[in-house]
């Protein structure tokens, strides 16, 4: 890809999400979307590799299905109250039709189909965007209508999100698709407290993006893109592979690292509302979670790989450790400490 493409649809990327948040009226909100599937678009395909071409396909039409049931629900909104604000949604059509196209945006179950098989067919830091940048403008719109959504619907796609995210994943083998999986499991945690909490619902979500870009990024200088290469992934920079076990750790939820916070208060906020059996069950299921992310630590930093044939370990790391990484290394597993 060029530099001048590069840099228009990191741009476009970046306007279509600011305008959807900063937004109040349906039309801006949905031209952000719009810009935002559009940008992304030619940095999932720019390998030019089948898988990509193919990821990209799936991407587009079922970001453009979403965002032409977000603009049919709002059309009925205004078409009965005379209102295009979004806090102003009070339509019941119109709120179960703009839960059920964020919750397509974002991929959380049952139409979380696309989202491992799009992440699987991009690069690494493309995959990236698509797991945080991209989940912005959906969740600011979910936030801003939080009030209207119903929350008997929300809270089955949460706790049908958290358990396909578990089961889904606990065979995979492809380090995106287990990202993938981790994702729809952590949106699921957020849906059930966004109508209760908004603001842990947005905690939730940045502690979550902190925690998936450092591994992303990790997993990005060492190149590990399977379980394979995950275990031959300590010869190229030991240090970083300890730090990825802590911060796997800390995406699992697992106390005292940053990622078990989110968690606490929800389950907490949860039985204030009177929903104990919704947070003993999402408990529960995370565990299926906590087995993959368990089984990636270890191979990355306890398994050895086979040494049958003789091969020149990769001492030196193929890209640089970055202060960056560090950065959020340390935040993702020592933040709540």
């Amino acid at each position: 890809m060029s530099p001048h493409t590069s840099l228009i649809s990191t741009l476009s990327l970046f306007l279509g999400t600011a305008l959807t948040i900063s937004s109040n009226h349906w039309i801006t909100a949905w031209m952000g979307l719009e810009i935002n599937t559009l940008a992304i678009i030619p940095l999932i395909s720019k390998s030019h590799h089948p898988r990509a071409i193919e990821a990209s396909i799936k991407y587009f039409l079922t970001q453009a299905a979403a965002s032409t049931i977000i603009l049919f629900s709002s059309t009925i909104n205004a078409w009965s109250t005379g209102q295009w604000d979004i806090t102003q949604l009070t339509h019941p059509t119109a709120c179960s039709l703009l839960t059920s196209a964020i919750a397509m945006k974002l991929g959380l179950a049952p139409f979380h189909f696309w989202f491992p098989e799009v992440l699987q067919g991009s690069p690494l830091i493309t995959a990236l965007l698509l797991s945080t940048v991209m989940k912005f403008p959906p969740v600011a719109i979910f936030l801003l209508t939080s009030n209207s959504l119903n929350p008997t619907l929300l809270t089955t796609m949460a706790i049908m999100s958290v358990a396909l995210g578990g089961w889904m994943g606990l065979n995979q083998t492809q380090v995106r698709k287990i990202l993938a999986f981790s994702s729809i499991a952590h949106l699921g945690w957020m849906t059930s407290i966004i109508i209760f909490n908004p603001k842990l619902a947005l905690l939730t979500f940045y502690v979550y993006i902190l925690i998936t870009t450092a591994i992303f990024l990790s997993v990005n200088t060492t190149n590990s893109l399977s379980l394979s290469t995950v275990m031959t992934s300590w010869t190229k920079t030991p240090p970083l592979n300890a730090t990825l076990m802590l911060t796997l750790l800390s995406l699992a939820g697992l106390p005292p690292l940053s990622g078990f916070l989110p968690k606490w208060l929800i389950i907490q906020e949860l039985t204030k509302q009177e929903m104990a059996a919704t947070a003993t069950i999402i408990a529960l299921l995370s565990l299926l979670s906590l087995f993959f992310y368990l089984r990636l630590t270890y191979y990355s930093t306890i398994t050895m790989p086979p040494n049958a044939i003789n091969h020149m370990k990769l001492w030196r790391p193929s890209k640089p450790m970055t202060p960056a990484i560090a950065i959020l290394m340390t935040l993702s597993s020592t933040l709540l400490p």
